[in-house]
């Protein structure tokens, strides 16, 4: 992009009190933004109103600081670019938006915009242990059936889904809500460069922005416009990944819900989308089917995360799982179920915990972990 098409992007985006639904006025009356700033006072007033068209008419005043700083980002590597709603490489599914964001700043690879295949995973930023395998899982049985998952880098189950397309060697796209020059949550940081190297990490705030409480509600509208359909692993009745369903389900897109627990919070915002109709999912080739996408390769791994494919022969459940069931359990209730001794239970259950079948929730509880 030429330096002063990128001045009169910024210069819009910058301008005070002219938001998104302003500068789309703007630039479907008029085009590009250097011609909306060429056009008289009577003309703007005609389309935005006074108080826009004064602002309009003087640069802001951090604009040429803003372009440098811009400027010096992307030349400093060759995976750093700018999309507009101008730009052929725009993702052509939020067009389809009613607010589509004006500018995309995108690290990593720009294939991944235009993957065919696009499914969103969302859910708690405190899954259960559960939640968070499920999410992982999941990702990953779609990765594998060459699915592109997108999520939003938070801590939990977004992070879980990046995770997991990238143990099938799939891309990802976290889409977030600060600008690209800084990593949020930085515990992250790590996963970020591993989703540039495959995938894409994508926001619509400028260099700078920290991340306001605001915009992630606001950026799960590119995460359900980016994808065919969405994934919610697990939710609470209020909570930003019930945002992303419904905006999906605004979108056209599908909406699919792992059940749960009926005694976890966690579960209940699953249920609650199950209950206005959204799609009951037990594996990932529940979704594969339902979107007429590829169908999983034929070593399923961790496509069938609750359910036996018929090939292995069946093993005899451990007891003290088959004691615990799949509900969250405390110590002394499973003391009641089994007759262990304390010292024996601790030690099966240390023991299980270290094999990945058993996790630990907080006031003590304890969670078995489906596998597939």
């Amino acid at each position: 992009m030429a330096s002063d098409e990128l001045a009169s992007w910024l210069r819009l985006l910058l301008t005070p009190g002219v938001g998104n639904a302003s500068a789309r006025k703007l630039l479907a009356t008029f085009g590009l933004p250097e011609a909306v700033f060429r056009q008289s006072p009577p003309a703007l007033r005609a389309v935005v109103g006074p108080q826009a068209t004064l602002a309009l008419l003087t640069p802001p005043d951090n604009l040429d600081a803003a372009v440098a700083r811009l400027q010096t980002w992307l030349a400093e590597a060759p995976n750093r670019h700018v999309l507009t709603l101008g730009d052929a490489r725009y993702p052509p599914e939020l067009l389809q938006m009613a607010d589509p964001p004006l500018v995309l700043y995108v690290v990593g690879q720009l294939d991944a915009l235009q993957h065919p295949r696009r499914l969103a995973i969302v859910g708690s930023r405190n899954p259960t242990p559960q939640g968070e395998a499920n999410a992982r899982q999941f990702a990953c049985a779609l990765g594998e059936a060459g699915v592109c998952v997108v999520s939003g880098l938070a801590l939990g189950v977004d992070g879980a889904a990046h995770e997991g397309a990238l143990d099938a060697d799939a891309p990802t796209i976290a889409v977030v809500g600060t600008g690209l020059d800084r990593v949020y949550p930085k515990r992250h940081l790590s996963l970020a460069h591993r989703i540039v190297a495959r995938g894409a990490l994508v926001s619509e705030y400028a260099l700078g922005t920290p991340p306001l409480p605001a915009n992630f509600p606001q950026r799960n509208r590119i995460i359900a416009g980016l994808s065919q359909g969405t994934l919610v692993v697990e939710a609470a009745v209020q909570s930003g990944s019930l945002i992303t369903a419904r905006l999906a389900a605004e979108q056209g897109r599908e909406v699919f819900a792992i059940p749960g627990s009926i005694h976890a919070p966690q579960a209940r915002g699953c249920h609650a989308l199950i209950r206005q109709g959204a799609k009951l999912v037990e594996s990932a080739q529940d979704i594969l089917e339902d979107l007429r996408l590829t169908e999983a390769p034929a070593h399923t791994g961790t496509a069938d995360v609750f359910t036996d494919n018929g090939t292995n022969p069946p093993t005899a459940p451990d007891p003290l799982l088959s004691a615990m069931g799949f509900d969250p359990v405390s110590l002394d209730a499973l003391q009641a179920r089994t007759g262990l001794s304390t010292a024996h239970l601790q030690a099966r259950l240390l023991e299980l915990e270290l094999q990945g079948d058993v996790g630990r929730l907080p006031g003590g509880l304890l969670q078995r972990i489906g596998r597939s």
